[in-house]
């Protein structure tokens, strides 16, 4: 298909990737372990290692990428411009079936999209002879909300284990994804054409982007308090927040959340982690 199809990942970018990974490990998620990235500069150049490395917590749908800059000597994809505006959510990947298809359609849609992008990292940098991950990636140029694309796994079976797949605090899928615009109708009309999908109007004043496997709610700056209560906006266009589904009616990190005094809050429909506690991401828990 030459459309999005799921919310695939964010990407939630720190200054220090040990001290991000405590955090989420501190809010129950278990993560895969450390790995740099690497991939080809140009579209045609050799794959050779970037100077970012993430550590992720896959879920049963979509992920979170926690990436940091492991490396300031080599090339590090632009990412201490996006921490110079904020630590916090950056990247926001939508799930492909089909790249050339996407492509396609994008540059019929007057995108001027170079090509696409082949990236790969191990899964274990400890492991350096074990599975790597290998991605096709479509990006979507010079979008202000943060690093926004298009992704097809090559390899889901490398990062998809099911040892990556049980958390604490019973995490089960990513769900939606909070953003505030000071234009929204203009980032509304860039996802739509990134997706191929159209979009509708959010109840909350703004535009949703409904995906069959997930949601991106593109909100104005005065209307992201009814949904995700108390988060500051450092600047905008900003990623807010996400919803992550349990699979136990939130008992686990609601138990968990209590036990080791983390900063949070009850709201409609679920559980709000304060985004200090969560390296700059607003983390809404709901029951699925």
């Amino acid at each position: 298909m030459n459309t999005a199809q799921a919310l695939d990942h964010v990407g939630i970018a720190g200054a220090d990737l040990g001290r991000l990974s405590a955090a989420y490990e501190r809010l129950g998620f278990a993560l895969t372990p450390i790995a740099r990235h690497s991939g080809r500069r140009t579209l045609e150049g050799p794959t050779v290692p970037f100077g970012t490395g993430n550590r992720c917590a896959m879920l049963r749908q979509g992920y979170l990428e926690l990436i940091a800059i492991v490396d300031p000597d080599t090339f590090t994809n632009s990412l201490e411009f996006s921490l110079a505006r904020y630590a916090g959510l950056h990247i926001l990947a939508l799930g492909i079936d089909d790249e050339a298809s996407n492509l396609a359609r994008m540059r019929a849609a007057g995108v001027a999209i170079p090509g696409i992008a082949y990236l790969e990292r191990p899964v274990d940098d400890a492991d350096p002879k074990g599975p790597k991950a290998r991605f096709a990636r479509l990006l979507l140029p010079d979008a202000p909300e943060g690093r926004i694309f298009l992704i097809r796994h090559l390899t889901p079976e490398a990062i998809w284990q099911e040892r990556f797949l049980s958390h604490p605090n019973h995490a089960l899928g990513l769900a939606e994804v909070f953003l505030a615009s000071a234009a929204p109708a203009e980032t509304a009309a860039r996802f739509s054409v990134l997706s191929g999908l159209a979009v509708t109007h959010d109840p909350a004043s703004g535009f949703v982007l409904a995906l069959p496997r997930g949601y991106v709610r593109i909100l104005s700056p005065e209307a992201l308090p009814a949904a995700l209560p108390g988060v500051q906006i450092p600047a905008l266009p900003f990623i807010a927040g996400i919803t992550i589904t349990t699979d136990d009616g939130n008992a686990a990190i609601r138990a968990l959340l209590a036990e080791r005094a983390v900063a949070h809050r009850t709201v409609l429909g679920g559980i709000l982690v304060d985004a200090g506690a969560a390296g700059g991401a607003a983390l809404l828990f709901r029951p699925a």
